[in-house]
């Protein structure tokens, strides 16, 4: 009987034992973690860029020719597909910007929610101008803020960017008819005219015709630019600014320029 009760009041000293080494312990252990937190922070910390805040000046603008603007968007693409975008601080820079405007480039691209343009090539606020429709093709009112882009705001590059999977090219090669979307696919149907003597099937489930419509309104959509614009075919012949094309791969990120 005696033995009995020994064992229960062992057992519970030792359960007190226990339980105090371990409150004993958790202040160390909370230190340590603690103490682990904070290093990775100040290592986290010191990884992170400086946040880049300005903006282009009139200036700098100027300085710019047609070439190196070309040249700094190939590189914001390759830094895109990298995973590398340059860190902004765009709150700063929206402030900065509030005064002008002096971008580099205009951009012609398709309204996909999948072609995000200023990241595409690395761009932050008040770089470039960016232009969006569904094709990508040129029209009165894009043409004018093309004019005003270069013209009047000193921009050196036109870009048309088109792009892979565009659901405006499949409409415009199968002949969709919907509302205003049929007027408005009425100005891709010419890059699919293009290839009427093409042999293959000319329906969007073949890739290799899509693929040849896309470049092609590229393309179609350049030489246009230089018929219906006056001002901007005169800008490009003095070398007052460039305009070229380029098709995006929504599978790597990379734009591939159009020869012409």
């Amino acid at each position: 009987m005696i033995r009995m009760k020994i064992q229960p009041l062992l057992a519970c000293c030792l359960l007190g034992i226990l339980l105090t080494g371990c409150a004993q312990n958790q202040p160390a252990v909370a230190e340590a973690v603690e103490e682990k937190t904070d290093k990775e922070s100040s290592e986290n910390v010191s990884d992170i860029k400086p946040l880049v805040n300005r903006v282009l000046t009139r200036e700098e603008q100027a300085k710019l020719t047609p070439e190196e603007v070309l040249t700094l968007l190939k590189e914001g693409n390759q830094r895109f597909v990298a995973g590398t975008l340059t860190a902004r601080d765009h709150s700063r820079q929206v402030r900065e910007a509030a005064l002008g405007q002096y971008p580099k480039a205009v951009i012609l691209s398709c309204l996909d929610s999948r072609v995000p343009v200023e990241d595409v090539f690395d761009r932050g606020i008040g770089d470039i101008f960016v232009a969006r429709v569904a094709g990508n093709f040129e029209n009165t009112d894009i043409l004018g803020s093309m004019e005003f882009a270069c013209k009047v705001a000193g921009s050196k590059l036109v870009f048309v960017l088109g792009h892979e999977s565009c659901g405006a090219v499949n409409g415009a090669i199968d002949g969709v008819e919907l509302g205003n979307i049929t007027s408005m696919l009425a100005n891709i149907k010419p890059a699919v005219d293009h290839f009427k003597d093409y042999k293959g099937e000319k329906t969007s489930k073949n890739p290799e015709f899509v693929k040849m419509v896309i470049a092609q309104n590229v393309l179609g959509t350049i030489d246009r630019i230089r018929i219906n614009s006056p001002i901007l075919k005169e800008m490009e012949k003095q070398g007052e600014i460039k305009i070229v094309g380029g098709v995006y791969n929504m599978q790597t990120g990379e734009v591939d320029l159009l020869e012409q």
